[in-house]
């Protein structure tokens, strides 16, 4: 593979020619299979969230094969949590690339059992699969790539490791319930990055990339009444769960769907007999945002609520964390680098919008430029029937190198 033209002033790569282009992707056709393993590897070591054990062990497998392309590892310990990994690559740039993701997953232990992981057709399948251990290991192969190909580039430094720039990756263990214990380190590393690529699953089987995701506020509101005995001293009781219903009806009402903000209450629960006016009910309620600026709006409608019965008391906590995505200049220019990059290699690259909230609406809430969805190409997040197309990685792996070296 000759290596790309590079100006050492600007660090900058020119476009690539139609044959270096198809060079590239035949080069990943040909570890098209190398990939697969890499994902399958992950995948069979089960990760779920909540189970801080599990999540170390795929750290630890993730960590070694980043250590065998000359990554300086760093464990980031959390608590209740698996570790946060930090992985960084030297190069010649002032600024790192941010590439961002997770291995923590939304399933049980045990879940391969019925959910297997293994090859159909064009599909690979099982837990974690799309959301997001492909994107991983396409990040592991895309840097492997880039060493290839530029390991007889006399201008980097060997310390590089071969990369024209330097690259920090940043895989964390609790995305999947909030990002509680990582939101500050994702923050810390992306002020001092050049740009963020984020590699979420790419959005439908076109696999589009996110240039926009709806900020996501969580808030529980309790209503307390008064128990009383439903039939000796009905009327000496405060019915909790009356006064939720009509607090739901307002809280409903918050929903402006021309404005991208949606008011969702999503669990229920209170009382404790029918024989028994209830004394407490609970509502929990998700938030979805397109815009920033209808944050404070929204928590400030949130934290107004009023009883309706004055005999009861509201209770409202909780509120928006993670900002909004938003399509801003430095997102769009991303955008477009990825696009041109994806032109070369012969297809159209679509942009999505999603309601879905991922780390990287931490990262383009600081204002860094931010690209998402640049992993698997699948349907299933969350799912039974989790997959990826397998015939995708090898052009998802080229465009990440390509971004790598021009973003």
């Amino acid at each position: 593979m000759p290596a790309s033209i590079v100006n050492p002033a600007s660090q900058k790569l020119s476009a690539l020619s139609s044959v270096e282009a198809q060079r590239r992707l035949a080069y990943f056709n040909e570890r098209r299979e190398a990939i697969v393993s890499t994902i399958r590897e992950f995948v069979e070591i089960e990760s779920p969230s909540d189970n801080p054990i599990a999540v170390n062990r795929v750290a630890e497998a993730i960590a070694e094969k980043f250590s065998q392309l000359g990554g300086e590892l760093r464990f980031h310990r959390a608590k209740n949590f698996g570790s946060h990994l930090q992985v960084n690559f030297a190069g010649r740039s002032a600024k790192p690339l941010l590439l961002l993701g997770h291995y923590d997953t939304v399933y049980p232990l045990g879940t391969l059992a019925s959910m297997t992981c293994r090859v159909e057709h064009n599909k690979l399948t099982g837990p974690g699969v799309l959301d997001m251990k492909s994107g991983i290991a396409l990040m592991l192969h895309a840097i492997a790539a880039l060493q290839d190909w530029h390991k007889q580039d006399a201008a980097a430094p060997s310390r590089s490791n071969g990369l024209l720039r330097p690259v920090t990756v940043f895989l964390v263990s609790d995305e999947e319930v909030g990002s509680n214990s990582s939101r500050a380190i994702t923050e810390a590393l992306a002020k001092r990055a050049a740009a963020v690529l984020v590699l979420e699953p790419s959005y439908g089987r076109q696999g589009s990339v996110k240039t926009a995701r709806k900020g996501v506020g969580e808030y529980l509101v309790k209503v307390k009444g008064k128990a009383a005995h439903a039939g000796l001293d009905f009327e000496k009781g405060v019915n909790a769960i009356r006064e939720l219903a009509h607090q739901i009806e307002k809280i409903s009402s918050f929903t402006e769907l021309k404005k991208g903000l949606t008011v969702n209450v999503g669990i229920v629960s209170g009382g404790s007999r029918t024989n028994v006016v209830p004394a407490e009910a609970t509502a929990q309620v998700d938030v979805r945002i397109a815009r920033i600026k209808d944050a404070a709006g929204i928590d400030r409608k949130m934290r107004g609520l009023r009883p309706f019965n004055r005999k009861c008391e509201v209770e409202v906590s909780g509120g928006i964390n993670r900002p909004p995505m938003e399509r801003t200049a430095g997102v769009a220019a991303l955008y477009a680098q990825a696009v041109a990059i994806a032109r070369e290699l012969g297809w159209k690259l679509g942009e999505a919008a999603v309601g879905g909230g991922s780390d990287g609406n931490f990262t383009a809430g600081l204002g860094i430029p931010t690209l998402d969805g640049l992993g698997g190409v699948g349907d299933g997040a969350h799912a039974p029937h989790e997959h990826i197309l397998i015939s995708e990685l090898p052009r998802r792996a080229a465009l990440l190198a390509g971004l790598i070296e021009r973003a």
